[in-house]
């Protein structure tokens, strides 16, 4: 897989933490850059170590399971994709609901939008791509993307949330799609 494929997958893991951060953001006052860099912090590091975790898990499984590594990796990563675009589909912008940042529930909300991240670490493993490349892209892009997220938030409320992640589940879906015909075709 080359830099750019992995770019675009961490693009598209992102786009839940974008989302939550939009949202997040929408909630915050103009100018509020403690509680965005500290969203931003939380997203990114979740992000980046949650695909740590799953190669981890991955790659102790990957001897067992490298005659349908494509198949897998096409599976998980079109089943993340598939989540993000129903969650898209099923969001309501109307029902937002404006409290102070919590540790708690920035936690909660790190470990809930990196879930995603874990599985595609899985197929991560069966891929056999430079983890700490993936990891250190996945966690800048998230940082950066949900940084930007609460600065949209502030300005245009939630009107953007579904738009980022109809985008990062279809992209999911595209390069799942897309390892599966280059295996096959090999």
């Amino acid at each position: 897989m080359g830099l750019l494929e992995l770019f675009i997958i961490a693009v598209g893991l992102s786009m839940d933490a974008l989302a939550v951060a939009i949202c997040k953001g929408a909630c915050m006052r103009q100018g509020n850059w403690k509680d965005s860099l500290l969203i931003a912090l939380f997203f990114g590091a979740f992000q980046a170590l949650m695909p740590l975790a799953g190669w981890a898990l991955g790659s102790s499984f990957h001897q067992y399971i490298s005659a349908y590594d494509h198949f897998i990796a096409f599976f998980l990563l079109g089943l993340i994709g598939l989540k993000l675009i129903r969650d898209a589909a099923r969001g309501d912008e109307d029902d937002l609901v404006c409290k102070p940042l919590q540790l708690s529930e920035l936690f909660l909300l790190a470990i809930a939008t990196s879930i995603d991240a874990m599985a595609a670490g899985i197929a991560f493993a069966v891929l056999d791509l430079n983890i700490w490349l993936a990891i250190l892209l996945i966690g800048i892009i998230t940082f950066a993307l949900s940084f930007l997220g609460t600065t949209v938030g502030c300005r245009f409320g939630t009107k953007y949330q579904a738009k980022a992640q109809w985008v990062g589940g279809s992209v999911l879906i595209l390069m799942g799609l897309k390892i599966l015909i280059e295996h096959m075709s090999a």
